[in-house]
């Protein structure tokens, strides 16, 4: 009896362990927010029309456009619940392989630090070919597309944290 409690407790260690160790290695390497992809971050942030970088990943926060109340076209379409807020985004694969761009990554921020993740659906009915759905990037490579976060009507972004993966610690940009 005693070595089946032994076995099972030895067990759950050994998940622990290696899931902790599965999201370190996940997310090595892809937390940079000044250039560097290896893993050293920093305080800093840009503003919009400046590259920053996280990871593999150089992201161009183009404009911002807040007060839409409906995304996609007459028949496939979402309507906000308070307003729609897209955010023009380009994004470079700084790295030597493959990676995916996937638009549920990136969060928003308004002045009061309310966190607002960006709406998958809503990105997908505001990119015609689906440029922030779960897109691959080569290296070298980049897309230009719509993450949409859909926020209070009276609230207004201010921040923008931007991801290379789930994992990642981000990169800040201010929006003015």
């Amino acid at each position: 009896m005693g070595w089946i409690i032994g076995g099972v407790i030895t067990g759950v260690i050994l998940l622990a362990c290696c899931g902790l160790g599965s999201l370190t290695f996940l997310g090595a390497g892809s937390d940079s927010k000044t250039g560097s992809a290896t893993g050293t971050s920093s305080d800093k942030s840009v503003s919009t029309n400046e590259a920053a970088r996280d990871g593999k990943f150089e992201f161009t926060a183009q404009k911002v456009e807040c007060g839409k109340d409906r995304v996609g076209s007459q028949y496939l379409n979402q309507k906000a619940q308070g307003q729609f807020c897209f955010v023009t985004l380009r994004v470079k694969n700084i790295g030597q392989e493959a990676r995916i761009f996937d638009a549920s990554n990136q969060r928003a921020f308004n002045a009061a630090g309310d966190k607002y993740q960006a709406d998958s659906a809503a990105s997908l009915y505001a990119n015609e070919a689906g440029e922030t759905f779960l897109k691959d990037i080569n290296p070298g490579n980049e897309l230009t597309g719509i993450v949409v976060f859909d926020i209070p009507s009276d609230k207004k972004l201010t921040k923008l944290e931007l991801h290379d993966s789930a994992f990642s610690s981000g990169a800040t940009v201010r929006l003015s």
